[in-house]
């Protein structure tokens, strides 16, 4: 194991003089910091039998912020030395002049790893990576003569982070971030689906590379690709729709989850806005955004403000509860941080954002909540949706559905779509599952133009009278 590196070294920047310089931008702001940040990004693709693509890259930068009131000054640079950021400092000054606030209090900090600090790009080596993704092809191809195409690829990141508070305190984060992925097309005639499946974490390589752990997803995107090849038109109408546990988390993710932003509510923006202690879904509900899961794609042991990461509830039993904040939103509505300012990288400024949000469990367990549906669609997964903010519609496309009839799981259905409100859908739960799952670590979260990685997660839940638009006539 190599020891991360130490960005202020690595630069031939001298931490006293940045705190001066820091100190100097930041006179007469509310609040603000120096993020330095060195990543390491590789992507290798396999795909129709060959490598197609192979890249690695390095980025480094620094951002410098100051924050004044709702003001904030924002510059940055990928020349990490005392000349740019002179520069900066001379830029994000401008907000403040004139300008007397009084500084925040920096977060308290904590002893707590979430996650460890090995390079996941180091091993295996380049060559063990293609002949894996080779072996993958090999694989999937084998298990059906249906097989058209195969996709597969790893994608592996390592961040270092360190943010330099108000105060003078240095705060430091190393997150590495892996991703396997595998997708399979199928045909029949002149009919073909697809299936994926995929797997991450802030973890090494190995967890995800190990034979029965790739068999098993392209075992699993092989099948969501055959029950594609079967399936059959889905009805339009209004129907109990039942959810099924772990990726379908993400419609409560888009639909309920960015309503809980504080940036939204602050601005009056979010259909869940002035709602605080209200019931703005079914008894039994209950919704967390947990940044404090180990090694899971969304955690973070400090968010990009330098706030050690929580638990946040966020509706609890139905009633509202909390949002999730920033520094600045936080500051201005009067309440504390909840480790959730984050950014895509130093280019970017930090913003309320979603961790790993999930529902917690209930007590009824998936074939109860199957069986007590007379006429319905289950949703297992779900591929890309619209959601509006303010007024909390969505529309979700689901990748794999099916009809449900007496409390039976029947045909497979295509070109089913989830059409409702996040806030009316969540009051109209009706049964939860024991079932809780996270994803399996693959979400990315985007929020005006900055991705960055989530985990999303539920458990089975009955949904009554939901709008379905399908395709059969």
């Amino acid at each position: 194991m190599t020891r991360p590196t130490d960005l202020f070294a690595h630069a031939g920047l001298d931490p006293e003089r940045a705190r001066a310089i820091l100190a100097d931008a930041l006179a007469g702001a509310d609040d603000g910091e120096l993020y330095l940040e060195r990543t390491q990004n590789e992507v290798l693709a396999f795909d129709n039998g060959r490598l197609k693509t192979a890249t690695y890259d390095v980025a480094q930068g620094f951002g410098l912020r100051a924050v004044a009131g709702e003001a904030v000054g924002y510059a940055h640079a990928d020349d990490i030395s005392e000349t740019a950021l002179l520069r900066a400092a001379t830029s994000v000054k401008a907000v403040s002049a004139g300008y007397s606030g009084i500084a925040a209090e920096g977060p308290r900090p904590t002893n707590r790893k979430l996650y460890g600090d090995d390079n996941p790009l180091v091993s295996p080596v380049f060559a063990a990576k293609v002949s894996l993704l080779s072996e993958i092809d090999a694989y999937a191809r084998s298990r059906d003569p249906r097989v058209r195409q195969v996709t597969a690829s790893v994608a592996g990141s390592y961040k270092i982070v360190e943010i330099l508070r108000a105060d003078g305190t240095l705060v430091r984060d190393v997150r590495p971030l892996v991703r396997v992925n595998v997708s399979v097309v199928v045909g029949d005639g002149d009919r073909q689906e697809t299936g994926s499946h995929g797997a991450g974490g802030r973890t090494g390589y190995d967890l995800h590379i190990a034979p029965d752990q790739w068999r098993a997803a392209t075992d699993e995107a092989l099948r969501q690709a055959l029950v594609a090849l079967d399936a059959r038109p889905a009805p339009a109408g209004s129907f109990d729709v039942v959810l099924g546990p772990g990726w379908p988390g993400i419609l409560l993710h888009e639909a309920v989850g960015h309503g809980l932003e504080g940036d939204f509510n602050r601005k009056k923006t979010s259909a869940f806005a002035g709602l605080m202690g209200e019931m703005v879904a079914a008894k039994g509900v209950t919704i967390v955004d947990d940044g404090t899961v180990p090694n899971a794609r969304g955690s973070l042991t400090v968010d990009d403000e330098g706030t050690p990461s929580q638990c946040t509830t966020l509706i609890e039993d139905g009633r509202l509860v909390g949002y999730m904040q920033d520094r600045q939103n936080a500051r201005l509505m009067g309440v504390a941080p909840t480790g959730n300012g984050r950014r895509q990288s130093y280019a970017h400024v930090p913003m309320p954002r979603m961790t790993n949000t999930y529902m917690l469990g209930g007590d009824r367990t998936r074939a109860e909540i199957v069986e007590s549906v007379r006429d319905g669609i289950l949703a297992v997964s779900f591929a890309g949706g619209q959601v509006d903010i303010t007024s909390g519609k969505f529309v979700f496309d689901c990748t794999e559905a099916y009809r449900i009839r007496n409390g039976r799981i029947e045909e497979p259905l295509k070109g089913a779509m989830l059409i409702g409100n996040g806030p009316e859908a969540m009051k109209r739960v009706s049964m939860v599952g024991d079932d809780m799952a996270l994803d399996t670590g693959i979400g990315t979260c985007g929020k005006n133009g900055q991705g960055v990685p989530v985990g999303v997660g539920q458990p089975s839940l009955r949904i009554d009278a939901m709008t379905v638009g399908g395709t059969a006539t």
